[in-house]
């Protein structure tokens, strides 16, 4: 059989407040406190398309990795949580790197929003999406079906519970907003950073309109600077 290509559209877009792909977490709902609002199109923002979503309390978003579109394809990847240095089969990783760029991430449906200016959106928390990142579906997470608790994680399953001590200043931390703290916090600690690798090197981070300077050294990662962009 011919194989087909299939044009798909985005339905919505997401707005958080990563402008850089630095700093986002890995998977989604390593940080619940990431808060993210999907914003239809225009010819999608019907209200009978959400009839019923609002009694589940988590959703699947099947998005595009915008800022990773490549001409070739590679058939291994080098993932960040195995320091980058060995290589896996890319169908064995998440990397945004693959044939097709297509994403998939599982997100707390908080509440659904009737705005005047965009219609109804979607209120999210858990994310791990770039600002404004393509959304080209949205399905019901059902908890029988989708979560398997004997399932295996391979690699993943060692970084489970990995985690940093986290240095922030009163100083410097009272320069976020109050209810942006606990999520910077919290991305802080799942380590932003592409290895494990110890350095002295100090790396920057984009989040909600600041720029975050830290650097990391025995398991402790020490804020150095909180400047606003």
């Amino acid at each position: 059989m011919k194989s087909e290509e299939l044009l798909i559209k985005p339905i919505a877009h997401i707005e958080t407040d990563f402008k850089e792909k630095f700093g986002i977490p890995r998977q989604s709902g390593r940080v619940e406190a990431l808060k993210g609002r999907i914003v239809f199109e225009t010819k999608y923002r019907n209200p009978d398309a959400l009839r019923g979503l609002e009694e589940f309390s988590h959703i699947w978003l099947i998005f595009d990795f915008s800022k990773s579109h490549r001409e070739e394809w590679s058939p291994t990847v080098r993932p960040p949580r195995l320091g980058g240095n060995k290589k896996i089969g890319v169908f064995a990783s998440r990397s945004p790197f693959r044939p097709n760029p297509l994403g998939l991430s599982v997100v707390a449906l908080d509440s659904i929003e009737n705005t005047q200016k965009d219609g109804y959106v979607l209120n999210v928390s858990g994310i791990d999406l770039l600002d404004n990142t393509p959304i080209y579906d949205i399905k019901p997470y059902i908890p029988y079906a989708d979560a398997k608790i004997n399932a295996k994680g391979s690699y993943s399953d060692s970084f489970k519970n990995y985690s940093l001590e986290v240095d922030f200043t009163e100083e410097l931390l009272s320069l976020i907003p109050k209810e942006k703290q606990k999520a910077l916090l919290d991305c802080l600690a799942d380590d932003p950073r592409p290895s494990y690798q110890e350095d002295t090197r100090v790396y920057k981070m984009s989040f909600a309109g600041f720029d975050i300077s830290f650097k990391v050294f025995n398991g402790v990662l020490t804020v150095t600077e909180v400047v606003k962009i």
